[in-house]
This record gives C-alpha cells, sequence and structure tokens, in this order.
C-alpha cells in the first residue's frame, strides 16, 4: 500500500548531503591529528610491512565508508545531515524503514553518488514520482520532508467525549506521523469511497500496532484507532 507524503525536495537532499560531507572531513581531519600527530602512529605505520598499514588505514576509514548506514540505522532514518534539515528516510508506505532496508540504500550509493558525482541520483531523484534515486527505488523508500506548517497535534486532534473510553491500548505504538499518515488517507479513502485502501490500511495498522481483536468495519476500526491515539498521547 503506497500512502501519500510530502517528498523532500532535491534542495534539502543536497545540502543534507554536503552537511554529512562536511561531517565526514572533519572526522578524517581529527582522527589524523590524533593518530598520526598526537599519539605518533606515523612512526609506528612506518615500521609496518604494506598489509598492516592498509589494514590500520581502512579502520581509520570505515566509519566513513558506512557513515549513512550506521547513523540511518540508529537515528530511525536520519543522518545528522538529514536531522538538521529535518527530512527522513522512510518506506513509500509511510511507515519506518528497516535495517535490510538502509543497506540496500547504502549498497546503491556506489552508483547513485559515488559514479558521475552523484549526477545518477540527481537524475533519478528528478524524475521520478516519489523523488526516489536508484536505491530508494530498490528498497522500496523515499526521503520526506518533516517539516509542517501546521502544528502536528492540529493535523491529528480527534474530538473525544469528556467519558471516552478507548479500546486499542497498542495504539501507543504508533507515532505522531504514523496517526496523521492514517488520518490523511482515512479521510481521502473515505471521501473516494476506496475501500481497497480502507481495508489495506485497517491490516497495516493491525500489523504495526499489534492489535488482534477488532470486530468493527473498516470505517468504525480505524476512525476508533484515531480516537484512542489521541486519547492515550492527550498528556504526553
Amino acid at each position: 500500500m503506497n500512502i501519500n507524503f510530502t517528498a523532500a525536495s532535491v534542495g534539502e537532499r543536497i545540502l543534507a548531503y554536503i552537511i554529512d560531507i562536511i561531517i565526514k572531513i572533519a572526522y578524517v581531519v581529527v582522527i589524523y591529528q590524533i593518530t598520526l600527530n598526537v599519539l605518533g602512529v606515523d612512526d609506528m605505520i612506518e615500521d609496518m610491512d604494506r598489509w598492516s598499514q592498509i589494514a590500520i588505514m581502512v579502520s581509520f576509514y570505515l566509519p566513513v565508508v558506512f557513515y549513512s548506514l550506521i547513523f540511518e540505522t540508529f537515528l530511525d532514518g536520519q543522518t545528522i545531515g538529514k536531522r538538521i534539515m529535518k527530512i527522513k528516510v522512510v518506506k513509500i508506505d509511510g511507515y519506518q524503514a528497516s535495517l535490510y532496508d538502509y543497506l540496500v540504500r547504502w549498497f546503491f550509493r556506489i552508483v547513485d553518488l559515488n559514479m558521475a558525482s552523484g549526477i545518477v541520483a540527481l537524475i533519478a531523484i528528478v524524475t521520478s514520482k516519489k523523488s526516489q534515486r536508484l536505491g530508494d527505488m530498490t528498497a522500496g523508500t523515499s526521503v520526506i520532508t518533516l517539516k509542517n506548517n501546521v502544528n502536528i497535534s492540529h493535523t491529528i486532534l480527534e474530538e473525544l467525549d469528556q467519558d471516552y473510553i478507548p479500546t486499542y491500548p497498542n495504539v501507543i505504538k504508533l507515532s505522531d506521523n504514523d496517526a496523521r499518515i492514517i488520518k490523511e488517507t482515512f479521510n481521502r479513502a473515505k471521501s473516494a469511497r476506496d475501500y481497497e485502501t480502507l481495508i489495506k490500511l485497517r491490516n497495516k495498522i493491525i500489523e504495526v500496532a499489534e492489535i488482534k481483536k477488532n470486530n468493527e468495519s473498516d470505517m468504525e476500526f480505524i476512525d476508533r484507532v484515531l480516537k484512542d491515539y489521541n486519547y492515550y498521547t492527550q498528556g504526553m
């Protein structure tokens, strides 16, 4: 199921990429100064054989090579550059990408960004409907913007009666972004009488929130989930 979202612009992605490049360069400079000059490793390396020298240099540069994979995995789809630019990698269904997805994106950087100085990635992003580079297309991901013109609470807010009793406590496993996407998709599908999308949306909610028992119709269930989410997160 594909859910609509606001893709990050080419400019935002380029700026995030430049920030990450600066961070990588700063890391290399600092590590070089500390290991070779401060700790005097330079003299030790000169006394080593060629393969030992290569092994040490490779170990120094590994964090640079795996930079995007490491940060996107531990920062939920963001490198430092992406976090500063408020953009994020997600699955095209709007939910959190997995380690496998990040690994695929990282592997395709060889083609997307390292070959032809990023021209391949730029062309793919500009011509793709969801602003995807080749790595995104293969992993089923895209980079979205987290910038909103309105406060997120206004977007997902639901009116609740004072005596409202929630049904699905597991909805707290959802994030604000999940709730926003669910509500937007729900309203759009309901208006268009798109029952197929409602069924897919219901199944996705059940999968992500791990809800086991629900006997309501698709519309009733999704509406209840949104209200329950508001109920449990009002004071958070």
